[in-house]
C-alpha cells in the first residue's frame, strides 16, 4: 500500500475482492463522498465556494469572451452547449470539450467555464457541454447526450486541429465512456488527440451501494453496462478511441476509492493498449 491506501502494483491477485466490497456501509458511504476529503476548509463551504467560483469565471469568460452561448447539439432541451472562441479567426482551430461534474445530479456549464481565459488566449475554442442530470435524465441519456456533442462540433467545425475532452468527477467518467462509442454506428468519427480525465469514478458497481444513488436510481445491471473500466477489461478488441492520449488524474487529497479507481482505469487502459500494439 502507498500513503493514500493505493494497492501497489499487482498486489491484488486474481479472484481477490476489491476493497470497497469489504468496507462497512459508513465507510463506503465517506469513501464516494468527495466533500468530506476536503482538507482546507468544511464540506458545506467547499460545496459553495466551488459553484460560486465556477459561476463568476462562467460570467467573466461570457462577458469578455467572443461566444455561442446555448448551442443547440440535439432537439432536447437539455442538449445545450457553451462555445467560447479566441481572438483569431478560423474554423481550423484544436477545440476543448469540457464536461461538468456533480455526480451526474448537480452542476451545469454555467459555472463549469473556468478554464475559457487562459485556452483561448492560447489559440483553443472551448465548448462547455450541458446534460440532463438526475432525476431529469438517466445515465444512458448522459451519455449519449455527450456523444452527440462531440459529433456535433465534428460536424460543425469539420477543419478542427482536434478534438480534445475534459471531464471531473462524473464527467470524467462521461468522457471516459466515449472511448467505448462505435463511430462508425454514428456516421462521423471525431478528430479525438485527447482526453483528460480528473477523478473519475470508472467502475460504478459500488457507487449503487451509496446514497448517492438514491437520485440516479442505478441498478446493478445500468452500473455495469456504464462502467468502462469492466467493459474495457473484457473487450474482444482494443476501442478505437484509445488511438489517442489519455490522461488519467485524481487529486492528492481524493479518497482512496478514488485513488484506486484512477490507478487501476489506467492500468486497464494501458493493458488494453498494450494487446492493440
Amino acid at each position: 500500500m502507498d500513503q493514500h491506501g493505493i494497492p501497489a502494483r499487482g498486489s491484488r491477485g486474481p479472484g481477490a475482492l476489491e476493497p470497497w466490497k469489504e468496507m462497512s456501509a459508513e465507510e463506503l458511504e465517506k469513501q464516494y463522498s468527495p466533500s468530506r476529503w476536503v482538507v482546507r476548509v468544511e464540506p458545506e463551504e467547499a460545496l459553495r465556494t466551488f459553484s460560486g467560483k465556477g459561476t463568476e469565471a462562467t460570467k467573466n469568460a461570457q462577458a469578455t469572451r467572443r461566444c455561442q452561448l446555448h448551442a443547440p447539439y440535439g432537439d432536447g432541451k437539455g442538449d445545450r452547449m457553451d462555445i467560447y472562441f479566441p481572438d483569431v479567426q478560423s474554423e481550423a482551430l484544436p477545440f476543448f470539450l469540457f464536461f461538468h461534474g456533480g455526480y451526474w445530479q448537480s452542476g451545469s456549464k454555467d459555472q463549469s467555464a473556468f478554464m475559457v481565459d487562459p485556452l483561448t488566449a492560447q489559440g483553443v475554442a472551448v465548448a462547455v457541454v450541458d446534460y440532463d442530470i438526475a432525476p431529469k435524465g438517466s445515465l444512458d441519456q448522459m451519455v449519449d447526450q455527450v456523444t452527440r456533442s462531440i459529433m456535433f462540433i465534428q460536424k460543425r467545425y469539420p477543419c478542427n486541429e482536434g478534438i480534445y475532452l475534459c471531464g471531473h468527477s462524473a464527467g470524467a467518467h462521461l468522457a471516459s465512456m466515449v472511448l467505448l462509442a462505435s463511430w462508425t454506428e454514428h456516421g462521423v468519427v471525431p478528430n479525438l488527440r485527447g482526453l483528460f480525465l480528473v477523478s473519475g469514478i470508472y467502475d460504478l458497481e459500488p457507487f449503487v451501494h451509496t446514497s448517492n444513488n438514491a437520485l440516479l436510481l442505478l441498478t446493478l445491471e445500468d452500473a455495469l453496462r456504464n462502467s468502462p473500466q469492466q467493459r474495457l477489461d473484457v473487450a474482444p478488441a482494443p476501442p478505437a478511441g484509445l488511438a489517442c492520449p489519455i490522461l488519467v488524474m485524481v487529486g492528492e487529497h481524493e479518497s482512496p476509492e478514488f485513488h484506486r479507481q484512477s490507478w487501476e482505469f489506467c492500468q486497464i487502459i494501458m493493458k488494453t493498449i498494450s494487446q492493440k500494439c
